[in-house]
């Protein structure tokens, strides 16, 4: 294998230039939870590197109206927010979702849930006396503040009401991508198969699902139109603890993306994914901006180095990392 050519710092650097990283969470944040950088700190970081945009997530607030102000100081750059249906606005709710598509910039992407999706508060917690045990079971309230307004997708029925309104939503407003979130494999497909269904153009898988997919259900997904996101994040050290407290009870902190075990495989198995299932099909990003971990643009760097010492040609890295963001965002190059 022959990976001397690609084993330098300058081309690490160089595949930044044009570069846009989907998945970053800038300031601010819960007090017990801080943020790596401000979200204009890492917007002119990015920018000075060559990067063309970024597009922030806030598991508390719509970032698209910090995205405005951001955009309103950062010029020759531009920033995208969005919505995350999280629990902080009623879980599956469309008022939010037609709120945030006319607020600041406007939402880019409506993601269904991160810490308060089902799949994933339900199974949220974190070891006590050499055991893992769920948040649910240590303090029960937990199950009507959080699991109560959590949210599913139906899997096995129609979407219903709260749903039906919010895919409705996005196909009428094509710009906007649907972001599957940290929902069940199973929901994720669901999601992916409704796009025929409502007419909205763009999916993309969240690394949450991505890592528990199967191969065969990810160029399932991808056969439907899906784009599949890969994230550093989900394979650096700081993954096996707290990393990011998503409730204000410090006493429901659990082990980030409710991981009982260790990822298997490691980042190596982004680089097996990616030649399994086309850089075409693939986008890469940080999830970065928790205090515990590099900025955002040495998070994508690193990335970048990472695949490259994988033996993904700089050629797939740049399909990765700009044009199949851009296509997403619907940027032109």
């Amino acid at each position: 294998m022959n990976l001397k050519p690609q084993r330098t710092n300058v081309l690490s650097e160089e595949l930044l230039i044009g570069a846009i990283d989907i998945h970053v969470h800038p300031g601010p944040h819960l007090m017990t939870s801080p943020r790596r950088l401000d979200p204009i700190r890492v917007a002119i970081q990015a920018r000075d590197a060559g990067m063309q945009a970024l597009v922030y997530l806030d598991v508390s607030e719509m970032s698209n109206g910090i995205a405005w102000l951001v955009n309103q100081h950062v010029p020759d750059f531009h920033v995208y927010g969005g919505i995350i249906l999280n629990t902080v606005y009623g879980g599956m709710n469309p008022r939010s979702v037609k709120t945030a598509l006319y607020y600041g910039d406007g939402a880019k992407y409506i993601q269904f849930g991160t810490h308060s999706a089902y799949f994933q508060a339900s199974r949220e917690g974190r070891v006590i006396d050499g055991k893992y045990r769920l948040i649910q079971d240590i303090y029960p309230k937990f199950k009507s503040e959080e699991l109560g307004r959590a949210i599913r997708i139906p899997v096995n029925e129609d979407p219903g009401v709260e749903l039906d309104e919010i895919l409705k939503l996005v196909a009428d407003h094509p710009h906007v991508y649907l972001d599957t979130g940290h929902v069940s494999v199973e929901e994720a497909i669901r999601l992916v198969d409704l796009k025929k269904k409502y007419g909205y153009q763009k999916v993309i898988v969240s690394s949450s699902v991505t890592k528990l997919a199967s191969v065969a259900q990810l160029k399932y997904m991808i056969a439907q139109g899906a784009l599949v996101e890969h994230t550093i994040a989900s394979y650096m050290a700081q993954q096996m603890i707290p990393g990011t407290h998503y409730y204000i009870e410090e006493e429901y902190m659990s082990i980030d993306e409710a991981m009982d075990k260790e990822a298997e495989g490691g980042i190596r198995r982004v680089g097996e994914l990616v030649s399994e299932l086309g850089a075409e099909n693939c986008i890469l990003s940080t999830d970065s901006g928790r205090y515990s971990m590099p900025t955002p643009l040495e998070c994508m760097r690193v990335f970048i180095a990472c695949m490259l010492d994988l033996n993904i040609s700089a050629e797939e890295i740049r399909l990765m990392v700009k044009i199949n963001p851009e296509r997403l965002l619907g940027i032109s190059s």
